[in-house]
């Protein structure tokens, strides 16, 4: 089984910033999309941004777009999700994933691999 662990989660004042990490086990991700997820209490899971693990495009959502950045490290098999101007509607668990296709998607159906998510909080 693919492990992905996230951390990097907490609390922050609204206008902060945090850098989440995604570190992968089990498997090297040298050819692995990858993806990150949110989902607030009582809302369905959001796609937030993607990054190809081999390449060097990346996607988000228009929500983000201008405050977060999606990079990675492959020496490491840690891709990072730098979260920048947060405000408190950002506040959710975040979810990175991996899928096989190794092009991102936005689509949570698409991935393979997920881990088991990082709390941001962000208070006004």
């Amino acid at each position: 089984q693919v492990q992905l662990v996230e951390s990097g989660g907490g609390l922050v004042q609204a206008g902060g910033s945090l850098r989440l990490s995604c570190s992968a086990s089990g498997r090297t991700f040298s050819s692995y999309g990858m993806g990150w997820f949110r989902q607030a209490p009582g809302k369905e899971r959001e796609f937030v941004g993607a990054i190809t693990w081999s390449g060097s495009n990346t996607y988000y959502t228009d929500s983000v777009k201008g405050r977060f950045s999606i990079s990675r490290d492959n020496a490491k098999n840690t891709v990072y999700l730098q979260m920048n101007s947060l405000k408190p509607e950002d506040t959710a668990v975040y979810y990175c994933a991996a899928e096989r296709g190794g092009s991102g998607s936005d689509y949570a159906e698409a991935y393979d691999y997920w881990g088991q998510g990082t709390q941001v909080t962000v208070s006004s």
